[in-house]
């Protein structure tokens, strides 16, 4: 799923040049902990702390302190090759009894940079805990993965031209694509990964010193504290899963899943958009549906030049206004956003909001952290496909692609016109990659943990309810759900009964009874 983002536009950064040659992505096995006397030795890893200092940067806040710690690149062979991952956190300020953790979702959501510009969120939990964000390996400025113009050529493979008339072409820069985002990725990417990311949660709980994991994820971020407490059911503490990812459907499905979705979701904004005057696509909804399709098609026909080199396509388009949904507060920007795009052929609002576009190599800096200014801009789309495809065992053969196709493209532009095409490409982008690993549809399940929170909204336009009610039963006894009757992706930051809740069980360990819910009435307006 997509990133469970702070409300602020995403700032565009300047990316650096060079980088190293990567090759496959994770494999299926699960190699044991040291600690347990059957795998390689962890200790060293284990027993670090964090040295913790004022985080630089011109927007960062002056309460925020920002660390790193160490892991394995391989947990199977950890003498060979280490990396480094960015932490940040808010200090506790009153009885501390450790710390949560939290993970934002995408995947790709760098958690330092979502922690300073969203953090007002988080301050009622800093009565007893530090909390504390990190940029997942592959992400942000822990040696962030990138496709260069990847995937560029992968959007364009998937237009209608080149899926209609010449599909085998379309194989062909698939591969491309997925050559460029070794090319540009450097080490890392063999072994990205949810099933490695979880792994690394544990040596952070330890480096932060605390004997159990607390944790707060969104979205992809329930499928991450899901695979944790598979592989470390004794290491968790006050787990809360909000915005529920789905732990066994195919990327295929999840696509349609979240096209259907966000196409309601761009419904209700061209409805809202509409009523105000200032709507650059005028006042009849209808028609304002129509316009946005159009506008989408003539950007990726003619796309806007840009201060960064590359055009401004419509894809690049589809990509800012998925991010901008998640939040009815952003609405009003994307309006004033479009209107600059539409009557000025100026991209630098959307742009604020758009993941994609792509990037120059980054500097790889042998597993170390990199400058802020350094990390590609296409980092957040190139880490959720190297993610998801790392996750997912799926990858059928190029006959099967091509047979399939035409019914692909159909399935996808029928649940969404404006999305269609853009899901299509992020499911299409694994041809060429190593089958990832099947951990997580045949393993998390079952879990033999303290009770954990999962939060489901009902009108959430990237993780339908449903996956909440499947996740939680698969979860088994451990899973308590708390049904969430608003809108929008994820509860906590849009409703005041969510976040109290929430908050009350991380704080004080008391849990809402079973089959409790909040009304429409609590969310914010």
């Amino acid at each position: 799923m997509l990133a469970k983002l702070s409300t602020r536009p995403a700032v565009v950064r300047r990316c650096a040049a060079t980088g190293a040659t990567a090759l496959a992505l994770v494999g299926a096995g699960l190699p044991a902990v040291a600690s347990d006397g059957t795998g390689p030795d962890l200790t060293r890893f284990y027993r670090q702390k964090v040295a913790w200092s004022t985080c630089k940067g011109e927007d960062m806040p002056k309460d925020l302190q920002c660390g790193k710690v160490t892991v394995p690149l391989d947990y199977g062979r950890p003498s060979s090759g280490t990396l480094d991952l960015a932490l940040a956190r808010y200090r506790s300020t009153g009885d501390r009894r450790g710390s949560v953790v939290l993970n934002f979702g995408g995947p790709g959501a760098p958690g330092v940079s979502e922690l300073a510009a969203g953090g007002d969120d988080f301050m009622g939990l800093t009565n007893n805990y530090d909390v504390v964000s990190f940029d997942p390996r592959g992400v942000g400025r822990s040696s962030p993965v990138s496709c260069g113009d990847g995937t560029s050529d992968a959007s364009s493979a998937t237009d209608e031209t080149t899926a209609t008339t010449d599909p085998r072409a379309l194989l062909t820069q698939l591969k491309a694509a997925a050559d460029a985002c070794a090319k540009h990725s450097g080490p890392v990417l063999p072994h990205i990964g949810t099933v490695n990311s979880a792994r690394d949660m544990d040596v952070i709980r330890a480096a932060l010193g605390d004997k159990k994991l607390n944790y707060l994820g969104f979205s992809y971020g329930t499928r991450l504290g899901a695979v944790y407490a598979a592989q470390f059911p004794k290491k968790v503490g006050r787990f809360v899963l909000d915005g529920v990812d789905t732990l066994t459907e195919s990327m295929a499905e999840q696509g349609v899943a979240g096209a259907q979705g966000q196409q309601t979701a761009l419904d209700d904004f061209v409805d809202w958009c509409t009523e105000d005057i200032a709507c650059p696509f005028g006042q009849d909804a209808r028609d304002a549906r129509e316009q946005v399709v159009h506008l989408i098609h003539s950007l990726d026909r003619d796309p806007v030049p840009t201060d960064f080199g590359q055009g401004f396509t419509g894809q690049d388009l589809v990509g800012a206004i998925s991010q901008a949904l998640y939040s009815k507060q952003l609405w009003p920007s994307l309006e004033r956003a479009i209107a600059e795009l539409v009557e000025d052929g100026d991209t630098r609002g959307v742009m604020g909001f758009a993941t994609g576009g792509a990037g120059l190599p980054v500097r790889h800096r042998n597993g170390g952290l990199v400058d802020e200014n350094d990390v590609p801009l296409d980092n957040l789309p190139a880490a959720l496909m190297a993610i998801n495809c790392a996750d997912d065992p799926d990858r059928p053969s190029a006959d099967r692609i091509v047979g399939e196709l035409g019914k692909l493209r159909a399935e996808y532009e029928q649940a969404s016109p404006v999305f269609g095409r853009y899901r299509l490409t992020q499911l299409l982008m694994c041809y060429g990659r190593p089958k990832g690993t099947d951990y997580i549809r045949k393993d998390v399940r079952d879990v033999h943990t303290p009770k954990m929170l999962l939060v489901g909204t009902r009108g959430d336009p990237a993780t339908p309810y449903r996956w909440t009610v499947e996740t939680a039963q698969r979860l088994g006894s451990s899973a308590v759900v708390l049904d969430n009757k608003g809108e929008g992706h994820t509860g906590y930051a849009s409703s005041k009964c969510v976040h109290g809740k929430v908050d009350t069980f991380l704080l004080y360990g008391t849990l809402p009874p079973t089959g409790s819910s909040c009304g429409p009435q609590e969310q914010d307006q």
